[in-house]
């Protein structure tokens, strides 16, 4: 229980980089607090949409991850924060990702700085 929770921890943290270093990637909220707050349920957002998609969209296009030599996650990386910025919308969190090119750049940044900060918490050991 402790590894999910440090793990919705370092994914708030990787957005909260990502609406920093990305313009079309913002968070809204009154004041600090709200925005930590959104953070932490769009992290567990994200962090759900990847458990239940990924790994089948990783199966239906297994030829386009073998043909593009991986490339194609970045595409699909990028399709599920935007999935996530659009499901955050409908429940009234001020988090948006404001188109393809934008996702594309947040979920690199999300993937870094997640990896970054596994590494140094040893959350996946």
């Amino acid at each position: 229980m402790i590894k999910v929770i440090v793990k919705i921890l370092v994914v708030a943290a990787s957005l909260w980089v990502a609406t920093q270093v990305v313009d079309g990637i913002t968070v809204g909220g009154s004041d600090t607090a709200k925005q930590i707050g959104t953070l932490l349920a769009v992290a567990l957002i994200f962090g759900i949409i990847n458990t239940l998609l990924k790994p089948i969209i990783k199966v239906v296009g297994c030829a386009f991850y073998v043909v593009t030599l991986g490339l194609f996650a970045l595409v699909v990386n990028a399709g599920l924060l935007y999935l996530t910025s659009w499901i955050a919308e409908q429940i009234d969190l001020p988090f948006h990702v404001a188109g393809f090119w934008a996702a594309f750049w947040g979920a690199i940044i999300i993937g870094i700085v997640s990896w970054l900060l596994d590494l140094i918490l040893g959350v996946n050991d």
